[in-house]
């Protein structure tokens, strides 16, 4: 975890200033880095003792007072009672979405802020959706599934259980032929087997998982899962970023929309972790639910781009390794994609040599490392992210399009994403993933 200095955060330009820089809009004791004490503390903020609900839009719209209020972004419900004194806006803000889905509200002011890693301590579960009914018939039970992520279709195959000729259709169910948005369906996991572990650090590891035979599954680039445990009588959920089995393919066909029987997860086992001690003692065999694919980046969002910058800390790399190897292998108008990558000590470097091997192979690639606790002998580039430093990283050619990633605890990114602000990027041009 890095170490944000006191004296630069919240940036002056920061949503944590609304008042006039030196002059702080929230009380004492209140500021993003307490709320983030607040967070880690272990108190229960959901009032539910870690269980996460169904919650249905009557039973939102029941919770809407200051000291019980419920709102719902993007499909996700979140208790926001104990973060009222905390947010940079103040309550009146937050009471606008009281009891409701406050989605629209947020992307108005708050679009680039990475809610679901700053509020997670205060999730309370999904909007629940009434499930459509299928159409039956008198098929085989092992239907033939192809796939082309690329452009988005599934195709189906099924035959019929016995020869002949049907002479009539049944009649249509409830909903056939409906559409249903993405973010209203609810999520569903899958119990998947953990088949090896492959050590990345001395703290970090590659989980690799197999979903259920016959099941395939396609993460897009950016998006992540939930892993779902019961852990001593609690269920203890988190999300996750899968990234691919190595950094460079060992051929250059593209597999960055395929359909796969397995997911890889980088993750780093926290001693005092709510999951990761958990995930650390499973036996290869064992079994783990994962949830299908959520969050809100889309490829759309690099289209036609020349020019990448990625900001990642920590494991925050993991969402930039699939972006990286999408980058230099799909996207043509690609010129550059660099990468800054912060971490305390040489040694916590996700796949280091893998990295600095790609840059030297590749001259559209280029990584450089900052440590914050380097030993004697590091010759690299030594601090915390500031603005100086992104100075001569977050460069804009003439005629170029330009875009910047950002990932990594709640308060690197908070900062990240103010100081890139900073050096007029517009919102359009920046995506914080959740950390």
């Amino acid at each position: 975890m890095l170490n944000v200095p006191s004296q630069s955060f919240p940036a002056a330009s920061s949503q944590q200033r609304v008042a006039p820089a030196g002059q702080s809009a929230l009380k004492p004791g209140h500021s993003l880095m307490d709320w983030i004490r607040v967070a880690k503390s272990g108190r229960d903020l959901t009032g539910l003792r870690g269980r996460l609900i169904d919650v249905t839009e009557e039973e939102l719209q029941k919770h809407n007072t200051r000291d019980d209020c419920w709102t719902c972004i993007r499909g996700m419900v979140y208790n926001v009672s104990p973060y009222m004194d905390f947010h940079p806006g103040g309550e009146e803000e937050l009471m606008k979405a009281a009891g409701i889905d406050g989605t629209d509200l947020f992307d108005q002011v708050h679009r680039w802020v990475n809610y679901e890693s700053m509020l997670k301590e205060c999730l309370v579960g999904r909007m629940a959706v009434k499930a459509s009914t299928a159409l039956k018939g008198t098929v085989t039970h092992n239907p033939s599934v192809s796939t082309a992520c690329a452009v988005g279709k599934i195709h189906v195959s099924m035959r019929k259980a016995a020869k002949g000729k049907w002479e009539e259709l049944g009649e249509p169910l409830e909903f056939h032929d409906s559409l249903f948005r993405k973010k209203d369906r609810a999520i569903f996991y899958r119990e998947c087997m953990l088949v090896s572990k492959t050590a990345v650090t001395h703290d970090t590891w590659v989980f690799r998982l197999q979903l259920p035979l016959g099941t395939l599954m396609h993460v897009p680039v950016g998006k992540h899962i939930y892993l779902k445990a019961v852990i001593q009588d609690r269920e203890v959920v988190k999300p996750y970023t899968p990234v691919e089995e190595t950094l460079v393919p060992a051929t250059l066909d593209s597999t960055q929309g395929t359909a796969t029987s397995d997911i890889f997860l980088m993750i780093k086992v926290y001693p005092d972790g709510g999951l990761t001690p958990h995930l650390n003692n499973l036996n290869i065999g064992d079994h783990l639910s994962v949830s299908s694919p959520d969050g809100s980046f889309s490829l759309r969002l690099l289209r036609e781009v020349t020019h990448l910058y990625l900001l990642a800390a920590g494991t925050g790399f993991t969402p930039m390794a699939r972006v990286i190897r999408l980058a230099l292998q799909d996207l043509g108008s690609l010129r550059k994609t660099k990468l800054m990558f912060f971490n305390r000590q040489e040694r916590d470097i996700l796949w280091h040599s893998e990295l600095d091997g790609l840059a030297a192979e590749n001259e559209r690639f280029q990584v450089e490392y900052i440590l914050s606790e380097p030993c004697d002998g590091w010759t690299g580039r030594k601090g915390r992210v500031e603005a100086s430093m992104l100075t001569d990283f977050l460069v804009r050619p003439e005629g170029s399009k330009v875009f910047v990633c950002v990932c990594g605890p709640s308060a690197f990114t908070e900062l990240t994403v103010g100081l890139v602000r900073q050096h007029c990027f517009s919102e359009e041009e920046i995506h914080a993933f959740q950390g």
